[in-house]
């Protein structure tokens, strides 16, 4: 592993890779066929990987297969490389149990948008921690299903990678994986990943719902005069709300944590704003710090595409 000025934790792709040899991924299952898995077997087939699929609807693994994404998974498959479990939160655990007991891969990584809980119920479920390398690529959109598909969808993003109990070689394989679809493999703990994506994914969501559940309550008359700013703004409130629940009650803990900060934050620009004359130090003080926040957002945005361009740092 290495570490970055930014703090953050990378590993190296698998020691066949580094020194120039074949890849050890030829073989790749992708079980659930939506959004990120389709987009997963349409960026691995561009790298040449032999890519199946399986999704309990059989019209979106039709649909993810016409896009170019894989094939259909027989009966009879023969043992992968890689399994990416492309489902939500509360499926992860009993679909690893099934795929590990039928020895569907050699490793086997997921995609859920928490990871601590995760890790638990797969451990309480019985599942093989020593083949399971937890993943988080931190790419989506606000379209669901394999229609919304894009080979390109993990281009310069970051993609959160938190063992437990996986050896280097099974977490050099997923790596190696994140790399061809063009992301750049994090190295973080269950828990860590979980405080950050609160701050950085959660809870911003949970933002842009209230603002956007604000919007349904003005008439179209005032609708009509938004701008780009505010589309930009609440473009996540139009996620599936069923599946932002379940992740939300799985990181509810540290998403509550950040948004009571947030909620103090408006709730002080409120009243500066309410007192007579407005508390305008009050409110040019968060604002202030706002674009401070946005600024740094952006360098270490900066910081991820050139990393991403050139490959991983030097070993330290």
């Amino acid at each position: 592993m290495i570490i970055d000025a930014y703090g953050c934790g990378v590993w190296f792709p698998h020691p066949y890779a580094r020194h120039g040899g074949t890849s050890m991924i030829v073989s790749v299952v992708v079980v659930g066929a939506g959004l990120i898995g389709a987009s997963v077997g349409l960026a691995a087939r561009a790298q040449g990987l032999s890519v199946t699929l399986l999704d309990e609807d059989p019209a979106a693994v039709a649909e993810a297969v016409a896009r170019g994404a894989g094939r259909p998974a027989a009966p009879q498959e023969p043992t992968v490389d890689l399994a990416v479990l492309a489902v939500p939160p509360n499926a992860v655990p009993a679909v690893l149990r099934t795929a590990q007991q039928h020895r569907l891969a050699r490793v086997y990584t997921d995609v859920a948008s928490v990871k601590a809980s995760v890790v638990a119920g797969a451990r309480a479920a019985g599942c093989d921690l020593t083949s399971f390398v937890p993943g988080h690529p931190m790419a989506g959109g606000e379209r669901s299903g394999p229609t919304a598909a894009r080979a390109d969808l993990f281009a310069g993003r970051s993609w959160a990678i938190c063992p437990t109990q996986a050896p280097p070689a099974a977490v050099d394989l997923v790596c190696h994986l994140v790399r061809l679809c063009g992301a750049t493999p994090v190295l973080r703990s269950p828990e860590e990943h979980d405080r950050a994506v609160a701050a950085v994914s959660h809870t911003p969501h949970l933002v842009a719902g209230a603002l956007a559940a604000a919007l349904a309550r003005l008439p179209a008359a005032d609708l009509c005069l938004a701008g780009p700013g505010l589309r930009d703004t609440t473009r996540i409130a139009a996620g599936d709300p069923h599946l932002w629940t379940q992740i939300l009650a799985h990181n509810a803990t540290e998403v509550a944590a950040v948004a009571t900060a947030v909620a103090e934050d408006l709730r002080r620009a409120a009243e500066a704003l309410a007192a007579n004359p407005p508390d305008l130090a009050t409110v040019n003080g968060l604002l202030g710090a706002g674009q401070a926040g946005r600024a740094a957002l952006e360098v270490a945005a900066e910081h991820g595409s050139r990393r991403g361009s050139r490959g991983l740092p030097a070993r330290r």
